[in-house]
């Protein structure tokens, strides 16, 4: 299979585990779970964009009809489910809200309504729910501050954004290379990369200054950034930084990742976004320390197997996926991505399981017995976030508009260097 057709073979079974909710959809994180998940991280928020993706893609009004099924289960479960406490970006409503928002772009003017209502409706509870600092403890880009001002950012809301990082302004821990925050209330440790850490924060920091002009906010961005980058052990030509300060041993753990989430292919993001803005006039180092991660990208190993637990994961947040849209973006700029990125597809193909169902992916955990994992449906770990790359990996093949139908808020779209 060609990555399209793989991408279609997820998408039927995307359709297949779809719960019927009403007039509209839901999911579990996996087929069968006792509860929806609407969230963007592992559930239904996710899986919509995915399907707006595909109908964008394709032109089949089948993916923007099981779309805007998603969108009206999704706003009820905004409406009867989440807490204004329950904000954030990946975990909560503000997530779930852009999903809608940008969903309604595509959908029947019926549902889009249904949804932009929701999202507004959503949205002011999460305004509600700021304590003045924080959500709920949290100041990260998957569930705290940082994520729920992209969101806001991502929907026009420019005040919110701004009163969401504010904060961070006087928050800040000046370290001996610049400034790092914590990423909860009473946590000892401070983490470095994007999911849960100083450049997550940094990246919402850089992104709502440029939108609202304000310098000290991108000031503070570049001082977070040091702080990590001073960090790192991969020498001259690559760029890898430990999970966090100090390192605290996990049985499930590993200190240096290479994902989205914790490793090179996250921070690259940032750096590429630095660039984009030309951040304190350095836009050729920020391209530089981009190029770097991708230099550790192409040179650790992965996507091979090389030890028990080293490249598990064929999903976005910590695998696979996440690696392939950074080297999309690559091609997408003209640059060196294409190749690698075909090595990714391939590597994807093989570990997918495909059936009468379709297809679909089982990570690994090595330490568990069976290791195979249950198949999940979301952005995070499952099919959806593999979908989307696969999608867009076959329109840069074919030479077609490397553009997401629906750009995501902490992956700076691809622009010509």
């Amino acid at each position: 299979m060609n990555s399209e057709e793989l991408a279609l073979a997820a998408l039927g079974w995307i359709e297949s585990v779809a719960v019927t909710d009403g007039d509209g959809v839901c999911w579990g994180e996996t087929p069968g779970s006792p509860e929806e998940d609407p969230t963007l991280y592992q559930g239904a928020a996710g899986i919509v964009l995915t399907l707006v993706e595909a109908h964008a893609h394709l032109g089949d009004r089948r993916w923007a009809e099981l779309a805007e099924r998603g969108m009206s289960g999704l706003a009820r479960s905004l409406d009867a489910c989440y807490a204004p406490g329950d904000a954030g970006l990946y975990g909560g409503a503000s997530g779930m809200a852009f999903a809608l928002q940008a969903a309604a772009d595509w959908a029947d003017p019926a549902v889009a309504a249904l949804g932009r209502a929701a999202a507004a409706r959503a949205m002011e509870g999460v305004r509600s729910g700021f304590d003045g600092e924080r959500w709920d403890g949290f100041t990260d880009l998957l569930i705290g501050n940082a994520g729920i001002a992209l969101a806001a950012l991502a929907m026009g809301d420019v005040e919110l954004a701004e009163t969401a990082v504010v904060p961070f302004l006087r928050t800040a821990e000046v370290t001996a290379y610049g400034q790092t925050w914590e990423t909860r209330r009473g946590e000892a440790r401070r983490l470095h990369h994007m999911s849960h850490g100083t450049l997550g924060v940094a990246y919402a920091l850089a992104a709502v200054g440029a939108a609202a002009g304000r310098a000290d906010l991108i000031d503070a961005a570049l001082a977070g950034t040091a702080d990590v980058t001073a960090r790192n052990e991969a020498g001259p030509d690559g760029f890898l930084v430990q999970y966090s300060e100090p390192e605290v041993p996990h049985p499930r753990r590993e200190r240096i990742s290479y994902g989205w989430c914790h490793g090179p292919a996250g921070d690259a993001q940032l750096f590429r976004l630095l660039a984009r803005l030309d951040a304190g006039g350095r836009a050729a180092e920020w391209t530089e320390l981009s190029d770097r991660c991708w230099t550790t990208l192409t040179t650790c190993g992965l996507p091979a197997p090389l030890r028990p637990g080293f490249w598990d994961n064929s999903g976005h947040c910590c695998g696979t996926a996440g690696v392939l849209a950074l080297a999309l973006d690559r091609a997408a700029e003209g640059q060196d991505g294409l190749a690698f990125a075909d090595v990714l597809v391939a590597d994807i193909a093989r570990r997918a399981t495909v059936d009468a169902t379709g297809a679909r992916w089982s990570n690994l955990e090595h330490r568990d017995s069976p290791p195979e994992l249950e198949p999940r449906t979301g952005w995070a770990m499952g099919s959806a976030g593999v979908i989307r790359e696969l999608l867009r990996h076959a329109r840069i093949t074919a030479g077609r508009d490397p553009a997401y139908a629906v750009q995501w808020p902490d992956q700076p779209a691809a622009s010509a260097r």
